[in-house]
């Protein structure tokens, strides 16, 4: 991949409109998608650590690709504010990242004490999650799952096992009933894709889980849902609806990514494969990898300086997308050891306040999901040469566009009946 620009990185700073007008990097290609890490070493050596980039054509950002920098900014939002209201303001209503980026009345996108309610609400109804209950919600679900083909032979794992299993299980912990949970996960995909359907999905998903709001109020269970309605809080729906769309959209799309990815990792790294019948490491020795080398949401936790500010010789425009590169901040040079075991000081989670707060719940469903597949199924193999998958494009995952796997044809397993 050859990344074209006529900017070359000054010995002093450089002001805030100094980089206007120059080729940024585009994050959108498939040839970014096809090789990130190749574009991030390309990065690294002609900008450090802040990178002009378009998220989109026209969005404009910078890319946070340095570790220290990415950490000291998360750990700062006086300066770097996840609200993005200002910079809506010169955002036409159909741009595509826009449903990603814009501002929302929950946990993710607000700062202050407006952020710290919302956080509140969000972590106390996610410590309610009983962690061995979820193991068997799992195992439960993704039995059924594996019995619609293992005797077939072969299998796409995105359609036909992770996106079915993730979804089921995302809507046993918020209680949401399969016919809100279809039409918000398709509302979803849409705004990750963030193509000319990103609008739309987007509205499709906040009518979902206005949905689930009314239904929960009027009939509470002992689900996620219920304890944000019921918490000390006393949000409003609309601010109900916008915790759920946090959930939601840290509960699919990354979570499908992350289990494909790890399942590619262990299918084609010796170190992982044999483990398939018994080797030494890991399905969560597997995931640390992932997660450090190649997370599944790789440019995200977007924050938005107050003003102009001076960071590592680089004046960074005030009101713009300051985009933090997970997958080439790990990677970061100056702080990698190239030893991933038992080495957990990624970004993946985030960091700061805005940190993960569903850390726990999201490795147990990843690695129950993983285990059951290659318990069912020890000889899975790729059904096509690794150099043949293909990424998706978009600006913030790293995503498959599938993985297609061959085994020997496996009589259906004894399950029971999914009660959530």
């Amino acid at each position: 991949m050859t990344l074209e620009t006529s900017f070359d990185l000054p010995q002093g700073p450089v002001s805030p409109d100094s980089r206007s007008g120059q080729e940024r990097i585009p994050l959108y290609s498939e040839e970014f998608a096809a090789d990130p890490q190749s574009a991030y070493r390309d990065m690294r050596r002609r900008y450090g650590s802040l990178v002009p980039v378009d998220l989109v054509p026209g969005v404009p950002a910078t890319l946070v690709i340095g570790y220290r920098t990415a950490v000291q900014i998360l750990n700062d939002p006086d300066h770097f504010p996840a609200d993005a209201r200002m910079w809506e303001r010169t955002m036409p209503e159909d741009c595509p990242v826009l449903p990603m980026m814009r501002y929302r009345p929950n946990a993710l996108r607000t700062a202050g004490t407006e952020h710290v309610r919302y956080r509140q609400a969000t972590v106390a109804s996610l410590a309610g999650v009983d962690l061995y209950r979820l193991h068997h919600t799992v195992e439960q679900i993704a039995i059924p799952v594996i019995n619609t083909f293992c005797a077939d032979g072969s299998a796409e794992l995105l359609s036909q096992y992770a996106y079915p299993v993730i979804f089921a299980t995302i809507n046993a912990m918020l209680g949401v009933p399969d016919d809100i949970g279809a039409r918000a996960a398709a509302g979803m995909a849409a705004i990750f894709e963030g193509g000319e359907t990103a609008a739309q999905g987007g509205q499709m998903l906040e009518d979902a889980l206005y949905e689930q709001v009314r239904l929960k109020r009027a009939e509470p269970g002992d689900d996620v849902t219920t304890r944000l309605v019921q918490h000390s809080t006393q949000l409003n729906d609309e601010e109900l609806m916008n915790q759920l769309l946090t959930m939601y959209g840290a509960g699919i799309e990354p979570m499908l990514n992350l289990i494909l990815n790890t399942v590619r990792l262990m299918l084609t790294d010796q170190r992982f494969a044999g483990s398939l019948l018994g080797g030494s490491l890991s399905t969560r020795d597997a995931l640390d990898e992932v997660l450090y080398t190649d997370p599944p949401m790789a440019n995200f936790c977007t924050t938005y300086p107050r003003q102009p500010i001076l960071v590592e010789d680089v004046w960074l425009p005030a009101h713009q997308p300051v985009v933090i590169s997970m997958a080439a901040c790990n990677n970061d040079p100056s702080i990698g050891t190239g030893d991933f075991l038992d080495n957990r000081a990624h970004l993946a989670w985030s960091t700061g306040p805005h940190g993960c707060p569903a850390k726990s719940p999201a490795y147990l469903i990843a690695q129950e999901a993983i285990d059951q597949l290659l318990d069912a199924l020890p000889e899975l193999e790729l059904a096509v040469p690794a150099d043949e998958l293909v990424w998706r494009p978009g600006p913030f995952h790293r995503a498959l566009a599938g993985l297609p796997v061959s085994f020997p044809r496996t009589p259906p397993l004894t399950t029971h009946t999914f009660q959530p």
